[in-house]
Protein backbone atom coordinates (compact mmCIF):
# COMPACT_ATOMS: atom_id res chain seq x y z
CA UNK A 1 0.00 0.00 0.00
CA UNK A 2 1.29 3.19 -0.92
CA UNK A 3 2.07 6.17 1.92
CA UNK A 4 2.37 9.95 1.65
CA UNK A 5 5.30 11.51 1.17
CA UNK A 6 6.93 12.21 5.52
CA UNK A 7 4.41 9.72 7.22
CA UNK A 8 5.05 6.26 8.98
CA UNK A 9 2.30 3.85 9.00
CA UNK A 10 2.22 1.71 11.78
CA UNK A 11 3.83 -1.70 12.10
CA UNK A 12 2.64 -3.05 15.11
CA UNK A 13 -1.29 -1.70 15.98
CA UNK A 14 -1.92 0.41 18.24
CA UNK A 15 -4.31 -1.84 20.50
CA UNK A 16 -1.24 -5.07 20.69
CA UNK A 17 1.08 -2.11 21.79
CA UNK A 18 -1.19 -0.81 24.59
CA UNK A 19 -2.41 -4.49 26.02
CA UNK A 20 1.53 -5.31 26.11
CA UNK A 21 2.10 -2.36 28.17
CA UNK A 22 -1.10 -3.54 30.28
CA UNK A 23 0.67 -7.24 30.45
CA UNK A 24 4.14 -5.13 31.00
CA UNK A 25 2.13 -3.35 34.21
CA UNK A 26 0.48 -6.40 35.47
CA UNK A 27 4.16 -8.45 35.53
CA UNK A 28 6.20 -5.91 37.48
CA UNK A 29 3.66 -4.93 40.24
CA UNK A 30 3.95 -8.47 40.71
CA UNK A 31 7.24 -8.45 40.99
CA UNK A 32 7.82 -5.42 43.21
CA UNK A 33 5.52 -7.46 45.96
CA UNK A 34 8.66 -9.39 46.52
CA UNK A 35 11.16 -7.19 45.12
CA UNK A 36 11.32 -3.40 47.21
CA UNK A 37 12.87 -0.82 45.43
CA UNK A 38 14.38 -2.20 42.08
CA UNK A 39 11.69 -0.92 40.06
CA UNK A 40 14.66 -0.03 36.95
CA UNK A 41 16.32 -4.11 37.14
CA UNK A 42 13.04 -5.10 37.22
CA UNK A 43 12.00 -3.05 33.75
CA UNK A 44 15.09 -4.09 32.22
CA UNK A 45 14.01 -7.70 33.27
CA UNK A 46 10.99 -7.04 31.38
CA UNK A 47 12.50 -5.63 28.38
CA UNK A 48 14.47 -8.87 28.01
CA UNK A 49 11.65 -11.00 28.42
CA UNK A 50 9.29 -8.96 25.55
CA UNK A 51 12.99 -8.88 23.36
CA UNK A 52 13.46 -12.28 23.82
CA UNK A 53 16.20 -12.02 25.59
CA UNK A 54 18.40 -13.90 28.23
CA UNK A 55 19.23 -11.89 31.37
CA UNK A 56 22.19 -12.24 33.45
CA UNK A 57 22.13 -10.83 36.68
CA UNK A 58 25.47 -9.91 38.54
CA UNK A 59 26.15 -9.00 41.88
CA UNK A 60 27.11 -10.03 45.20
CA UNK A 61 25.88 -12.69 47.62
CA UNK A 62 22.12 -11.45 49.69
CA UNK A 63 20.84 -8.50 47.20
CA UNK A 64 18.10 -10.91 45.61
CA UNK A 65 19.30 -11.96 42.30
CA UNK A 66 17.50 -15.52 42.93
CA UNK A 67 14.83 -14.04 44.59
CA UNK A 68 13.88 -11.90 41.31
CA UNK A 69 14.46 -14.18 38.83
CA UNK A 70 12.31 -16.21 41.09
CA UNK A 71 9.65 -13.33 40.83
CA UNK A 72 9.29 -12.83 37.26
CA UNK A 73 9.08 -16.27 36.63
CA UNK A 74 6.31 -17.11 38.97
CA UNK A 75 4.57 -13.96 37.80
CA UNK A 76 3.76 -16.33 34.47
CA UNK A 77 1.73 -19.27 33.93
CA UNK A 78 4.73 -21.24 32.24
CA UNK A 79 7.12 -24.56 32.24
CA UNK A 80 9.84 -23.09 34.85
CA UNK A 81 12.73 -25.06 35.77
CA UNK A 82 16.16 -24.04 38.43
CA UNK A 83 19.23 -25.18 37.45
CA UNK A 84 21.81 -24.46 40.17
CA UNK A 85 24.97 -24.94 39.08
CA UNK A 86 28.06 -26.05 40.87
CA UNK A 87 31.95 -27.55 39.86
CA UNK A 88 30.28 -30.81 39.43
CA UNK A 89 27.37 -30.06 36.92
CA UNK A 90 27.58 -31.94 33.73
CA UNK A 91 26.37 -30.72 30.19
CA UNK A 92 23.95 -33.55 30.30
CA UNK A 93 22.29 -32.30 33.53
CA UNK A 94 21.46 -29.30 31.51
CA UNK A 95 20.48 -30.12 28.29
CA UNK A 96 19.34 -33.91 28.75
CA UNK A 97 20.46 -37.34 28.37
CA UNK A 98 19.60 -40.52 25.87
CA UNK A 99 18.79 -43.37 28.38
CA UNK A 100 18.62 -47.25 26.61
CA UNK A 101 14.75 -48.87 27.23
CA UNK A 102 15.31 -52.19 27.59
CA UNK A 103 11.36 -52.64 26.99
CA UNK A 104 11.63 -51.11 23.36
CA UNK A 105 15.12 -52.00 23.15
CA UNK A 106 16.29 -48.58 21.74
CA UNK A 107 17.06 -45.19 23.23
CA UNK A 108 14.97 -42.65 24.36
CA UNK A 109 15.80 -38.97 25.33
CA UNK A 110 15.07 -37.66 28.46
CA UNK A 111 14.67 -33.62 28.20
CA UNK A 112 17.20 -31.92 30.71
CA UNK A 113 15.51 -28.91 32.96
CA UNK A 114 16.39 -26.46 29.48
CA UNK A 115 13.31 -28.01 28.59
CA UNK A 116 11.25 -25.12 29.89
CA UNK A 117 9.72 -21.54 29.04
CA UNK A 118 11.63 -19.81 31.58
CA UNK A 119 15.27 -21.15 32.92
CA UNK A 120 16.75 -20.15 35.90
CA UNK A 121 20.39 -20.57 36.30
CA UNK A 122 21.60 -20.15 39.50
CA UNK A 123 25.56 -19.07 40.09
CA UNK A 124 26.40 -19.76 36.67
CA UNK A 125 30.39 -18.68 36.77
CA UNK A 126 31.00 -21.25 39.48
CA UNK A 127 30.70 -24.31 36.86
CA UNK A 128 32.88 -25.74 34.96
CA UNK A 129 32.90 -24.62 30.73
CA UNK A 130 31.94 -27.53 29.83
CA UNK A 131 28.64 -27.24 31.98
CA UNK A 132 28.37 -23.41 31.06
CA UNK A 133 28.90 -23.90 27.04
CA UNK A 134 25.38 -26.72 27.13
CA UNK A 135 23.83 -23.68 26.82
CA UNK A 136 25.52 -21.93 24.00
CA UNK A 137 23.05 -24.00 21.33
CA UNK A 138 20.18 -23.49 23.41
CA UNK A 139 19.95 -19.62 24.04
CA UNK A 140 21.09 -18.71 20.28
CA UNK A 141 18.80 -21.45 18.56
CA UNK A 142 16.31 -22.12 20.71
CA UNK A 143 17.30 -25.96 20.03
CA UNK A 144 19.24 -28.49 21.60
CA UNK A 145 20.93 -31.54 20.21
CA UNK A 146 21.60 -34.71 21.98
CA UNK A 147 23.73 -38.05 20.16
CA UNK A 148 22.98 -35.70 16.84
CA UNK A 149 19.40 -35.58 17.06
CA UNK A 150 17.61 -32.31 17.57
CA UNK A 151 15.17 -31.13 19.65
CA UNK A 152 13.37 -27.82 19.36
CA UNK A 153 12.66 -25.94 22.79
CA UNK A 154 9.32 -24.19 23.23
CA UNK A 155 8.62 -20.23 22.87
CA UNK A 156 8.90 -18.42 24.84
CA UNK A 157 12.17 -19.30 25.85
CA UNK A 158 14.17 -17.25 28.45
CA UNK A 159 17.22 -17.86 30.58
CA UNK A 160 17.44 -15.57 33.80
CA UNK A 161 20.79 -16.18 34.86
CA UNK A 162 22.58 -14.93 38.20
CA UNK A 163 26.40 -14.59 38.76
CA UNK A 164 28.39 -13.33 41.55
CA UNK A 165 31.58 -11.37 40.89
CA UNK A 166 34.55 -12.94 39.67
CA UNK A 167 36.45 -11.29 42.19
CA UNK A 168 34.80 -14.09 45.10
CA UNK A 169 36.01 -17.67 45.60
CA UNK A 170 34.99 -20.27 43.23
CA UNK A 171 33.93 -18.05 40.57
CA UNK A 172 35.49 -18.17 37.23
CA UNK A 173 34.52 -15.69 34.55
CA UNK A 174 32.26 -16.28 31.29
CA UNK A 175 33.52 -17.40 28.06
CA UNK A 176 33.29 -13.82 25.86
CA UNK A 177 30.99 -16.43 23.76
CA UNK A 178 28.86 -16.81 26.76
CA UNK A 179 28.26 -13.69 27.65
CA UNK A 180 27.76 -12.71 24.28
CA UNK A 181 24.64 -14.39 24.01
CA UNK A 182 23.17 -12.80 27.11
CA UNK A 183 20.81 -9.69 25.42
CA UNK A 184 21.70 -8.23 28.61
CA UNK A 185 22.96 -7.48 31.62
CA UNK A 186 22.17 -5.88 35.49
CA UNK A 187 23.09 -5.31 38.43
CA UNK A 188 20.84 -5.51 41.33
CA UNK A 189 22.63 -3.18 44.16
CA UNK A 190 21.91 -2.82 47.89
CA UNK A 191 18.92 -1.80 48.29
CA UNK A 192 17.99 1.97 49.88
CA UNK A 193 17.35 2.18 53.71
CA UNK A 194 13.90 2.47 53.43
CA UNK A 195 13.97 -0.44 50.70
CA UNK A 196 15.66 -2.68 53.12
CA UNK A 197 13.30 -1.54 56.14
CA UNK A 198 10.36 -2.49 54.25
CA UNK A 199 12.12 -6.05 53.23
CA UNK A 200 12.49 -6.54 56.74
CA UNK A 201 9.10 -6.17 57.41
CA UNK A 202 7.87 -7.81 54.82
CA UNK A 203 10.22 -10.81 54.16
CA UNK A 204 10.47 -10.96 58.14
CA UNK A 205 7.34 -12.45 58.44
CA UNK A 206 6.80 -15.17 55.45
CA UNK A 207 8.20 -16.07 52.09
CA UNK A 208 7.14 -13.11 49.91
CA UNK A 209 6.84 -15.62 46.59
CA UNK A 210 4.28 -17.75 48.34
CA UNK A 211 1.91 -15.07 47.60
CA UNK A 212 3.08 -14.62 43.92
CA UNK A 213 0.34 -16.00 41.28
CA UNK A 214 0.55 -15.52 37.69
CA UNK A 215 -0.64 -12.98 35.82
CA UNK A 216 -0.71 -13.54 32.19
CA UNK A 217 0.97 -17.00 30.53
CA UNK A 218 3.29 -18.37 28.06
CA UNK A 219 0.91 -18.04 25.29
CA UNK A 220 0.19 -14.04 25.59
CA UNK A 221 4.10 -13.56 26.28
CA UNK A 222 5.13 -15.45 22.92
CA UNK A 223 2.07 -13.39 21.26
CA UNK A 224 3.42 -9.79 22.72
CA UNK A 225 6.87 -10.82 21.87
CA UNK A 226 5.56 -10.78 18.11
CA UNK A 227 4.23 -7.60 18.20
CA UNK A 228 7.34 -6.34 19.38
CA UNK A 229 8.97 -7.54 16.65
CA UNK A 230 6.82 -5.11 14.46
CA UNK A 231 7.78 -2.14 16.50
CA UNK A 232 9.22 0.21 13.42
CA UNK A 233 12.87 1.37 13.01
CA UNK A 234 13.91 3.99 11.47
CA UNK A 235 16.70 4.10 9.24
CA UNK A 236 18.27 6.75 11.06
CA UNK A 237 18.32 4.73 14.43
CA UNK A 238 19.48 2.07 13.00
CA UNK A 239 22.60 3.71 11.64
CA UNK A 240 22.91 5.22 14.94
CA UNK A 241 23.19 2.05 16.78
CA UNK A 242 25.77 0.86 14.00
CA UNK A 243 27.54 3.46 14.78
CA UNK A 244 27.48 3.82 18.20
CA UNK A 245 28.35 -0.36 18.51
CA UNK A 246 31.29 0.37 15.77
CA UNK A 247 32.32 2.62 18.36
CA UNK A 248 33.54 0.23 21.30
CA UNK A 249 35.95 -1.57 18.56
CA UNK A 250 37.76 1.52 18.04
CA UNK A 251 38.22 2.76 22.03
CA UNK A 252 41.62 3.20 23.08
CA UNK A 253 40.88 0.58 26.34
CA UNK A 254 38.96 -2.04 24.30
CA UNK A 255 40.67 -4.72 23.44
CA UNK A 256 37.22 -6.82 21.98
CA UNK A 257 34.76 -4.89 21.39
CA UNK A 258 30.77 -5.42 20.47
CA UNK A 259 29.56 -8.18 18.11
CA UNK A 260 27.28 -7.86 15.45
CA UNK A 261 25.22 -9.80 17.85
CA UNK A 262 25.11 -6.87 20.18
CA UNK A 263 23.60 -4.56 17.55
CA UNK A 264 20.99 -6.72 16.95
CA UNK A 265 20.40 -7.17 20.61
CA UNK A 266 20.23 -3.40 20.71
CA UNK A 267 17.71 -2.81 18.43
CA UNK A 268 15.25 -5.58 19.78
CA UNK A 269 15.59 -4.32 23.41
CA UNK A 270 14.65 -0.62 22.03
CA UNK A 271 11.77 -1.98 20.64
CA UNK A 272 10.82 -3.08 23.47
CA UNK A 273 11.66 -0.47 25.73
CA UNK A 274 9.43 1.59 23.21
CA UNK A 275 6.49 -0.71 23.16
CA UNK A 276 6.59 -1.02 26.94
CA UNK A 277 6.40 2.94 26.34
CA UNK A 278 3.31 2.62 24.31
CA UNK A 279 4.77 3.68 21.44
CA UNK A 280 5.28 1.78 18.05
CA UNK A 281 8.83 3.41 17.12
CA UNK A 282 11.98 3.35 18.36
CA UNK A 283 13.89 6.88 19.76
CA UNK A 284 17.13 6.90 20.05
CA UNK A 285 16.37 7.61 23.98
CA UNK A 286 15.52 3.92 24.02
CA UNK A 287 18.78 2.74 22.57
CA UNK A 288 20.84 5.08 25.34
CA UNK A 289 18.80 4.24 27.87
CA UNK A 290 19.55 0.34 27.25
CA UNK A 291 23.33 0.61 25.45
CA UNK A 292 24.90 0.31 29.02
CA UNK A 293 22.96 -3.00 30.45
CA UNK A 294 23.60 -4.15 26.55
CA UNK A 295 27.20 -3.67 25.85
CA UNK A 296 28.82 -3.23 28.53
CA UNK A 297 29.69 -6.62 29.45
CA UNK A 298 30.52 -7.81 26.13
CA UNK A 299 33.51 -5.70 25.81
CA UNK A 300 37.30 -6.94 26.77
CA UNK A 301 38.98 -4.15 28.25
CA UNK A 302 42.93 -3.77 27.86
CA UNK A 303 44.96 -5.60 30.89
CA UNK A 304 46.26 -2.29 32.03
CA UNK A 305 43.00 -0.49 32.31
CA UNK A 306 42.21 -3.12 34.72
CA UNK A 307 44.83 -2.91 36.60
CA UNK A 308 43.48 0.59 37.98
CA UNK A 309 41.73 -1.32 40.77
CA UNK A 310 38.23 0.26 39.27
CA UNK A 311 35.68 -2.79 38.90
CA UNK A 312 35.83 -3.76 35.19
CA UNK A 313 31.92 -3.44 35.08
CA UNK A 314 32.42 -0.11 36.48
CA UNK A 315 35.05 0.68 33.58
CA UNK A 316 33.09 -0.71 30.77
CA UNK A 317 30.03 1.20 31.78
CA UNK A 318 31.83 4.13 32.15
CA UNK A 319 33.14 3.99 28.35
CA UNK A 320 29.56 2.95 27.49
CA UNK A 321 28.46 6.13 28.47
CA UNK A 322 31.15 8.38 27.31
CA UNK A 323 30.47 6.81 23.85
CA UNK A 324 26.83 8.04 23.92
CA UNK A 325 27.98 11.17 24.36
CA UNK A 326 30.21 11.48 21.56
CA UNK A 327 28.53 9.73 19.21
CA UNK A 328 26.46 11.80 17.22
CA UNK A 329 22.46 11.27 16.68
CA UNK A 330 20.78 12.30 13.18
CA UNK A 331 18.21 15.07 14.01
CA UNK A 332 15.52 13.59 12.34
CA UNK A 333 16.26 10.19 14.56
CA UNK A 334 15.14 11.98 17.08
CA UNK A 335 11.79 13.28 15.82
CA UNK A 336 8.58 11.44 16.55
CA UNK A 337 7.10 9.80 13.23
CA UNK A 338 3.34 11.22 12.49
CA UNK A 339 0.70 8.79 13.70
CA UNK A 340 -2.22 7.82 11.36
CA UNK A 341 -4.81 5.21 12.14
CA UNK A 342 -4.65 4.45 15.65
Amino acid sequence: MATEPGVLHWHAPAADIDHLYEVADRIRRSAETVIDGKSDVINTALVVLFAEGHLLIEDVPGVGKTMLAKALARSIDARVRRIQFTPDLLPSDVTGVSVYNQGTRDFEFRPGPVFANIVVGDEINRAEPKAQSALLECMEEHQVTVDGVTYRLEAPFMVIATQNPIEMDGTRALPEAQRDRFIARVSMGYPSPTAELAMLDNHGRSDPLTGVVPVTNAAEVAKLARVVRAVHVSDEVRQYIVDLVGATRRHPEITLGASPRAALHLIRTARARAAMDRRGYVLPDDVQALASDVLSHRLLLHPEITLSGEPTNDIAARIVSDLIARVPVARSASARPTRRGR
